[in-house]
């Protein structure tokens, strides 16, 4: 999304985008619940006890979203994305980092779409939430052996 689109965000356009980050946010809370208890092998133990964190961490940004939302008037959706699954451990990490990168993105321009509409309050309670994303990102990423991806351009978010 160019700055262009991001300073013409109404705030209908910023509820639905909202909705769209809620689904992602039910999506990674049903991933981590699910990959944290199915994750096998000895070199994934701990990370599995990580996941569990993560999924509580997810539904406390869950209900923040929801909560702005409802502050600017619209209905937080019921609706998850959908979860992909694997039965190798290494499949669902990837899965898990594809997702933190994706939202991680879509919540920098969500702060700058909500600070174009004058609404700097639910651009700082996105903030908060992007610390903890960033946290889990950079958990995977190094449970992947991998370097934490750069989401800072759209062709890196791909």
């Amino acid at each position: 999304m160019t700055n262009t689109q991001t300073a013409a965000t109404t705030r209908q356009q910023l509820i639905d985008l909202l909705n769209e980050d809620l689904s992602r946010e039910y999506q990674a809370i049903i991933g981590y619940i699910t990959y944290s208890q199915v994750i096998k092998g000895a070199q994934f133990m701990s990370i599995a006890g990580e996941l569990e964190k993560h999924a509580a961490e997810e539904l406390a940004h869950a209900i923040t979203i929801a909560c702005q939302i409802d502050y600017l008037g619209g209905t937080p959706t019921v609706t998850a994305q959908p979860v992909k699954t694997s039965k190798k451990a290494e499949d669902m990490l990837r899965f898990d980092l594809d997702n933190e990168n994706h939202t991680i993105a879509n919540y920098r321009v969500r702060v700058r779409q909500c600070e174009a509409l004058g609404e700097y309050a639910v651009a700082e309670n996105i903030r908060e939430i992007l610390v903890q994303e960033q946290e889990h990102q950079i958990d995977l990423a190094t449970a992947l052996g991998v370097s934490v991806p750069d989401v800072s351009t759209p062709e890196q978010r791909a």
